[in-house]
């Protein structure tokens, strides 16, 4: 079987390491794609070989923002979960709103964190 295509979009190299950490440990096994900011990330969803089956993505991000990234986002049968720091509730709303399948805010223990990021993978990702 394939490994399952995440894409996510994080210009924070901690939290991208942290996540990449967490989905090593997830099975089936999973290919991560980093984009570093809004533009890089559209850019990449331009490609029509490039078919992610979840996007994890930050909404304060350079060049195009987590927002702006929902609101021009050309794969819209993918699931995206915003993963974010924001406790905001406006911002949760924009987000869902925009097309968000799910908000999901960045825990700061580091059990917490795996746990809500390979959430994400057994709930949005079809494996097989």
């Amino acid at each position: 079987m394939n490994p399952s295509e995440v894409l996510l979009v994080e210009d924070n190299a901690g939290d991208a390491l942290l996540v990449g950490q967490a989905l090593a440990e997830c099975q089936p096994s999973v290919h991560l794609h980093i984009a570093r900011d809004g533009e890089q990330a559209l850019q990449m969803l331009d490609q029509p070989e490039f078919k992610p089956d979840l996007i994890i993505l930050d909404l304060t991000i350079p060049r195009v923002s987590g927002f702006g990234v929902l609101a021009s986002r050309p794969l819209k049968k993918t699931p995206v979960v915003v993963f974010s720091a924001s406790e905001s509730q406006s911002d949760m709303d924009r987000a869902l709103t925009l097309g968000a399948h799910e908000y999901v805010r960045k825990p700061l223990d580091w059990t917490d964190y795996k746990s809500a990021v390979s959430g994400m993978i057994h709930k949005w990702v079809r494996f097989g």
